[in-house]
């Protein structure tokens, strides 16, 4: 049985994973765990930017406004504050690692994305998160100090608690199961950083990469700690509709720089978002997404258009060259056509409860990222305010370790599979996932009821009982702990979802179509907590 010692251990290789890595080098012995690749998660999908106030007319105060103003009442304002004032700090020290952001003569060249009264989005074409993770990677894999465990897939996180020590509650490490040898892997460290992502794979539709089932949301959870607002999954408006496209995003930089969203022609192929809202197009994400879901319901359509070819051919491949050659590819030219969208899974709002420096509820366990709730996003996230609190919360945990006495950290057991044997019937996970993700998108999507959220947790609890039973008798797998972390955090979103009894931001209920005051989070404490 293999086990590892380090100063700080860092799941996940996205954005938060590798910015808290670098930050913390210089002085800590750090390994960076990731299921997959280091360039396998989802901040390398992210196509928009990331927001700062960079120009001269724009203000903190701005973007502050227009932050609180997506998140429909429930940010909070001294983290929306927090990271809104170390943005042009952080993209700052992305252009210093090397970040080849595009530019207008010597200045950043900043877009507009829905949600935003101004020009604040600096990025790398269309394919800012991908620019963003090849640097990254380059420098981590060059630096001394960070040990790089791929293919080792998050099991659960170690606590005294579990081990029955003797003293207040602490994260110890964590096991997980090595993808080369099938064998559980013990870490110990006195600090554990979950930069693990979101869970867009709860649902049939998403975005998201194959790596966002939720890990570290439900190993949070299980540890003891709280969640709050899982209930606001952000649906992007724009995914790509084609047969042969697999999660591919249309930026929302396409509406930014003048894309109208069109009924097909077999609709009338007219314009519909002023109708919906003053903002149109540029409205927040939560409100487009609605709108197209209402209007492919009322006409029975299976997408809708967006249409961007009133834009020249030169502009479009000097701005989305990747968006271009990707709808090329499958006969879509849209310099002369539209682009069939559908709204899609895309962000969760939710998570894992920290404070300003990512202090989960557990001593020696942080969480930063999609997989944190740190107060940024409310009820919708405003756009390309993600990979931003990613590096914004990843230094300020770093510094929270760093000024954090180091103390050691007892053996810990290594992981038992003694009384369990191999699977028999593998076909159960395949199944049990399938029939997650289609009740989820069916029941716990754009627009909920009563009913459906009841049903959807009928069949949760089935599902969490045949999980735990495989689970505890059968050798594990990756696919085994992915749908295990998944059927949680599905239930977490449903037990939010029934505790809103309002519509507001990425909640929908047909139920309570309007707002309730005051405006307050969902929190969730598990049943460890409350001991």
């Amino acid at each position: 049985m293999q086990s590892h010692e380090f100063d700080v251990l860092i799941v996940g290789s996205g954005l938060a994973g590798l910015s808290a890595a670098l930050h913390l080098a210089p002085t800590h012995r750090l390994a960076v765990i990731t299921k997959r690749q280091l360039q396998d998660g989802a901040s390398a999908w992210a196509q928009g930017g990331i927001a700062a106030v960079l120009a001269d007319d724009d203000s903190f105060a701005a973007h502050i406004e227009d932050t609180l103003v997506a998140g429909a009442g429930l940010c909070d304002l001294a983290a929306t504050r927090f990271v809104v004032e170390n943005a042009p700090e952080a993209i700052a020290w992305l252009r210093q690692l090397g970040v080849p952001f595009s530019m207008e003569g010597d200045q950043l060249h900043l877009t507009r994305e829905g949600g935003h009264s101004a020009r604040r989005i600096a990025h790398v074409t269309d394919a800012t998160g991908a620019a963003v993770q090849r640097t990254l990677i380059d420098v981590v894999r060059a630096t001394k100090g960070i040990t790089v465990f791929e293919q080792h897939t998050l099991v659960d996180v170690i606590t005294s608690h579990k081990l029955g020590l003797a003293g207040p509650q602490q994260c110890l490490g964590l096991y997980a199961l090595d993808g080369a040898t099938d064998e559980v892997v013990t870490f110990r460290a006195p600090q554990t950083i979950l930069a693990t992502g979101g869970a867009g794979k709860v649902y049939l539709y998403t975005t998201n990469p194959d790596t966002a089932t939720g890990d570290g949301i439900a190993a949070a959870w299980r540890a003891g700690c709280r969640v709050g607002n899982m209930e606001f999954i952000q649906f992007h408006p724009t995914g790509l509709y084609h047969p042969h496209a697999k999660s591919f995003l249309i930026s929302e930089a396409v509406r930014g720089e003048g894309g109208k969203l069109l009924l097909p022609a077999s609709a009338g192929g007219t314009r519909f978002m002023p109708q919906h809202d003053e903002r149109a197009e540029l409205a927040p994400r939560d409100v487009v997404a609605r709108a197209i879901d209402y209007e492919m319901k009322r006409h029975g359509l299976d997408c809708v258009h967006l249409d961007i070819s009133h834009q020249s051919p030169e502009f479009l491949h000097e701005h989305f060259p990747n968006i271009l050659a990707h709808c090329a590819s499958l006969g879509i030219d849209i310099t002369k056509e539209p682009i069939p969208v559908v709204p899609t899974a895309h962000f969760t709002c939710g998570g894992v409860l920290t404070d300003l420096a990512g202090c989960t509820d557990l001593p020696g366990l942080y969480a930063v990222g999609e997989v944190a709730c740190t107060g940024l996003h409310g009820a919708n996230r405003l756009a390309s305010n993600s990979l931003l609190e990613c590096m914004v919360f990843a230094r300020a945990a770093a510094h929270a370790i760093a000024a954090t006495p180091r103390t050691p950290v007892p053996e810990l057991p290594g992981w038992d599979d003694s009384r369990v044997q191999d699977a028999d019937e593998s076909v159960v996970i395949s199944h049990n996932w399938d029939e997650l993700r289609r009740f989820m998108w069916d029941y716990v999507g754009i627009v909920r009821t009563n009913k459906r959220l009841e049903r959807a947790a009928h069949r949760i609890a089935l599902l969490q009982a045949e999980i735990q039973e495989f689970y505890a008798h059968f050798h594990i797998t990756r696919d085994l702990l992915e749908l295990r972390n998944l059927v949680q955090v599905a239930d977490l979103i449903i037990k939010s979802a029934q505790m809103r009894r309002e519509s507001r931001g990425l909640h929908y209920s047909r139920d309570y179509p309007a707002l309730a005051a005051p405006a307050a989070p969902t929190i969730l404490v598990p049943p460890v907590a409350r001991h």
